[in-house]
This record gives structure tokens, C-alpha cells and sequence, in this order.
């Protein structure tokens, strides 16, 4: 039996793309080939500041916050068109904010009965915003466009990490300057991305892979041992603009260009000669999943948890909901229970924030790793796979938030009775 020509048309495309992936990426980079590939994108458990106002108050403007914002804003519009011309038989986007609604009306009276509808409103905007959180967070261009944060810029951040801790000058000037030698001296051999300038633009050309990163020492046309050298001279009492060689290292750094050829330990190659005079950085994405961002879920998981508590003291007064907690007439044991339960709630605000938090973030460097080893096809069967883990993180967070809350109304006598 001989298959279709369209089927064999299809099967060859296919097979063509996955082996052009394959040899385009990091694993075929091994022999020879990865003319597709790219350095690995920096993975920051810390969202990135894209943006800083110093007057007249001081705000920096993440790049999860930008996603989070523009999330808010797709609710909104998709709000309004759902429910501006509302029809008694729904269609459309009212149809898709119907059936969300009905099925989280008939499981919250599955739960808690008919006055578990209270909680539908917190539950229901958990739920969508933590869905559109999710979804935008893998949508294209996320973490793969953004500024170049130079390598001046990158010194001097690091030089408030940590390094040098002890500068041995009470100048404030000469302490800043001990700390940046302190971040050359010490992270010498951090690479940093060479890109193109094209006009207004710097860009990175496909093919040149992990390798293709110039060591800080590269950049700046230095040894270690000399910035040790020119260490020991400052702090000695000489003058960092009467020494020649901080100077020249100072303005390299400043114009972030590579000066050296350098060499990779592992395999003894030498960058290539046309790297020499190229731009280098570090890529600061525009926008990243506010999921990916612990502060975020933590925003969420500490208002969901102050709902919980208001749900409780609202219904059962501060002495019902409160002796679930502090309940000393019944013996020691009750007593001890007692506390138990009220570091359960803070236990289920840190478990809130670290299971959405930590499924998201992995999701994440699981498409950037995909996306790094097999360009063009690799991210695709995971991409699927985190809508779905999208819609299931959106919903175990609102459920718990409706079971939760059900428990919180519910008096410490009834459950006593179920058990």
C-alpha cells in the first residue's frame, strides 16, 4: 500500500524541520553546525527593572509589572465587549464568561451550599487573572525582546552586591571605585553577549551560539592580576585618575566594545577576529510572565488569605472564628491545636505563593531550554503543555480559595461534627 503524495509531501516537510532544528541548535552546534542558535537567555529569579523614575519619588518599573498590567487591561476590554450588548441567548465572548461563571456558581454550592456564592467574586478574578498571568506570560516575544543593559551598567550594579565588603577608605569615591575593580577582578571570566549594531538597533546573529559570549576581562583589556595590582596601588594613597592603567581599563568598560580575542579553556579556540570592535551586553526583556515573579503571587496569595479571614470574622464574630485559634478551655491539646491552625494559615499563604510561583518559573526555563537546544519545533509540544498547566495553576488557586473559605465560615462545632 503507497502512501498519498500530499502524506509524503507532509512527512518529508516534517522530518526536513526537525532535522534542520536539530542541527540548528546547541545540539548540532557540538558538531560543527548550530547556525540556528543563540546564547542562553540570563534566567533571573528576580523580575528586571526596565525602567527607573528617581524624581520626584523612586519607583522602578519591572518587567512582570508591565505584563501585569497589560493583563489587567485584556480583562477589562475582554469584559466589555463579553457584557456591553448582553443577550438573553449568549454567543461569543458572553457565551465562553457564561459557562466560566455557571460552573464556578454550581461547584461553589457543591462546597458550601448556597451562601458559598459570597465567594465568587474573589474566586472568579483569581481565577481569570491568574489564567491571563499565565498564558501571556508564553506568548512570543516575551523575554526575547528588550534593552541592553551595558557592561558600565552591569559593573556597577554588581558592585553593590557583595563585593569587596570591605574597602578600607572612608571616600565614598575611591570605596565605589575598589568595588567596581573588586567586580572586574572577581567576575573576570563572565561572558556577555556580542551583538551588531544595525542603526538605532543591537542584534545578535543566528548561528553564533553559547560561545558566542566575550568575557568581562575581554571587554576591558585586563588581567585579574592587574586589577589586584591596581588595588593594592589605590589603597596605598595613590590616585585612581594618576594611574594609566585603570584609567584605559575605565573607558573600555565604558564603551562596552570587545578589545581581546579570547580563548575558551575548554577547547583552546579563540574568538573569532570579527568580534573585535563588536557591542556587548547583557539582554533585559521588556516583559516577562507576572506568574514568573514571586512578588506577584505573593500579592495575590496575602490578598486572598486577608479575604479568607474577613470571610471568617464576618460570619462566625471575632469570638467564633478566633477561638478556632486561641482556645484555652478546653485543655492543653485544644490549645495546642489552636496554634497549629493559625501557622496553617500562614503556611497556606507561603504555599499559595510557591506553587503557582514555582510551576510558572519552571514552565519558563523549560520553553527557554527547549527554544536554546531545538529552535523552530522544540518550544512547541511544551507551549501546549503550558496552556494547559496554566488553566490548572488558575484553577487550583481559586479552588483552594473557595474550599478555604468555606472552611472559614464554617464553626468550629460543625467541624467537629463531620469529623
Amino acid at each position: 500500500m503507497f502512501l498519498k503524495p500530499k502524506f509524503i509531501i507532509l512527512f518529508t516537510s516534517i522530518f526536513a524541520i526537525f532535522v534542520i532544528s536539530v542541527l540548528g541548535g546547541a545540539l548540532g552546534a557540538s558538531f560543527g553546525f548550530g547556525f540556528l542558535g543563540g546564547p542562553m537567555p540570563f534566567i533571573s529569579i528576580a523580575a528586571e527593572t526596565v525602567f527607573s523614575v528617581s524624581s520626584p519619588f523612586s519607583y522602578d518599573l519591572k518587567n512582570s509589572t508591565i505584563m501585569l498590567w497589560m493583563a489587567m487591561l485584556l480583562l477589562i476590554v475582554l469584559s466589555w465587549f463579553a457584557t456591553r450588548n448582553i443577550k438573553e441567548i449568549p454567543s461569543g465572548l458572553q457565551n465562553i464568561f457564561e459557562l466560566i461563571f455557571q460552573f464556578f456558581i454550581d461547584t461553589a454550592e457543591e462546597a458550601g451550599g448556597k451562601n458559598a456564592k459570597r465567594f465568587l467574586p474573589v474566586v472568579i478574578t483569581i481565577f481569570l487573572g491568574v489564567l491571563a498571568f499565565n498564558w501571556m506570560g508564553i506568548l512570543p516575544g516575551v523575554g526575547s525582546i528588550g534593552k541592553i543593559e551595558t557592561v558600565e551598567e552591569w559593573v556597577h550594579h554588581h558592585s553593590h552586591s557583595g563585593h569587596c565588603s570591605e574597602v578600607g577608605s572612608d571616600d565614598h569615591s575611591i570605596s565605589k571605585i575598589i568595588s567596581e575593580l573588586c567586580v572586574l577582578e572577581e567576575e573576570s571570566s563572565h561572558g556577555f553577549v556580542v551583538f551588531d549594531d544595525a542603526g538605532f538597533l543591537s542584534i545578535m546573529p543566528l548561528g553564533r551560539g553559547e560561545s558566542a559570549r566575550a568575557p568581562l576581562s575581554a571587554i576591558g583589556g585586563y588581567e585579574p592580576e592587574e586589577i589586584h595590582e591596581i588595588k593594592k596601588k589605590i589603597e596605598s594613597g595613590s590616585k585612581p585618575e594618576d594611574i594609566p592603567e585603570l584609567v584605559a581599563i575605565q573607558e573600555n568598560i565604558h564603551s562596552g566594545k570587545v578589545i581581546n580575542l579570547y580563548e575558551d579553556p575548554s577547547d583552546g579556540k579563540i574568538s573569532p577576529r570579527s568580534y573585535l570592535g563588536k557591542s556587548t551586553g547583557e539582554l533585559i526583556p521588556f516583559f516577562r510572565g507576572a506568574s514568573t515573579d514571586v512578588n506577584t503571587t505573593l500579592a495575590i496569595a496575602i490578598f486572598s488569605m486577608i479575604a479568607i479571614q474577613f470571610w471568617g470574622f464576618s460570619s462566625l464574630g471575632f469570638k467564633g472564628y478566633g477561638g478556632k485559634f486561641i482556645n484555652f478551655s478546653h485543655g492543653p491539646i485544644n490549645a495546642f491545636v489552636g496554634i497549629l491552625e493559625l501557622f496553617g494559615e500562614f503556611a497556606k499563604t507561603i504555599s499559595f505563593t510557591f506553587r503557582l510561583f514555582g510551576n510558572m518559573f519552571a514552565g519558563e526555563i523549560v520553553l527557554i531550554s527547549m527554544g536554546f537546544l531545538l529552535p523552530l519545533i522544540g518550544m512547541i509540544p511544551f507551549m501546549g503543555l503550558e496552556l494547559f498547566v496554566g488553566v490548572i495553576q488558575a484553577f487550583i488557586f481559586s479552588m483552594l480559595t473557595l474550599v478555604f473559605g468555606v472552611m472559614a465560615v464554617t464553626a468550629h462545632e460543625e467541624h467537629e461534627e463531620h469529623d
